[in-house]
């Protein structure tokens, strides 16, 4: 266990992913101290403010406090600084859930379909079908079914990846399953559930939490698509997708309102990628034997 963190230490792509995420969550909980105004707040008096202006902005209790445009304002007078800090929030949030979700259930239908042969034939039918569908049609679908919420939004980006954790899942549990010491437990008449807990389930972990990892990425990604297209969270909630859609009118006059949210995003889908890369160079034996 000591040389697997000092490995992970010395890796420098886990490295500059834990920075990364770790500066990224840092500005999400402390979002509401870190912003200068209300992200939510419109003032007609400074739309499309250049960035690094300085002006009063109109709060709704009528005081007008000083403060510096960093990002600039939007079409609508709203500070992009303090949105792109608060869609900080949303972007982690809506990701690493999204992994949670899926890398539950498919580790749970994984091991079902990997150790029970009835259950297979049946559930990876299911399961090659859901994955015919394209993941962000299937994604669109489930948000305008369910309603744009954070909650629908997770749910509706977990369940395409649902069935990829499932098949990984899967392809483990075949493989350990034939293993002696999985033979002497059943031998030893071992319950079942206990064999899954205790024996499979472990040595199935690494790699399920590399894939968690991918996971969130693509749930990041996603995230901001459909709320680029109008599909995803209410404009009311800042998000780097919402930003960068309303900015995208404006974009040859000001730049900067599609830019500064996306210098959020790739560092962050970066960050989580490598940390994967990581993970995986570590935690999986061929890669690490190489």
């Amino acid at each position: 266990m000591t040389s697997t963190w000092q490995q992970l230490a010395k890796n420098s792509a886990v490295r500059f992913g834990v920075i990364v995420l770790g500066i990224l969550l840092f500005v999400s909980l402390f979002a509401p101290w870190l912003g200068t105004v209300d992200p939510s707040a419109m003032d007609s008096a400074h739309i499309n403010t250049a960035a690094g202006a300085r002006g009063a902005f109109a709060m709704l209790d009528g005081s007008s406090p000083k403060h510096t445009f960093w990002f600039g304002a939007d079409s609508f007078g709203r500070d992009i600084y303090s949105r792109v800090l608060y869609g900080t929030r949303v972007s982690l949030l809506v990701g690493f859930s999204t992994a949670l979700v899926a890398i539950s259930i498919g580790a749970l239908l994984g091991m079902l379909a990997g150790y029970f042969r009835i259950i297979d034939a049946i559930l990876m039918r299911f399961m090659d079908g859901l994955m015919a569908i394209p993941s962000i049609l299937l994604a669109i679908a489930l948000v305008a079914a369910l309603g744009a919420q954070v909650w629908t939004v997770v749910v509706a980006i977990a369940i395409p990846e649902i069935p990829r954790v499932t098949r990984l899942v899967r392809s483990l549990v075949l493989t350990l399953r034939e293993e002696p010491f999985v033979e002497a437990a059943k031998a030893l008449a071992t319950p079942t559930p206990t064999i899954l807990l205790r024996h499979i389930l472990p040595n199935a972990l690494a790699p399920m939490i590399v894939q968690g990892t991918f996971v969130a990425a693509s749930a990041v990604l996603t995230e901001a698509l459909l709320s680029f297209l109008g599909l995803g969270l209410p404009a009311d909630i800042p998000t780097w997708g919402n930003i960068m859609a309303e900015g995208r009118v404006q974009f040859t006059q000001y730049p900067g309102n599609v830019l500064f949210p996306a210098m959020f995003l790739v560092p962050t889908v970066l960050a989580i990628n490598l940390l994967g890369d990581g993970l995986r160079d570590v935690l999986d034996p061929k890669f690490a034997k190489r």
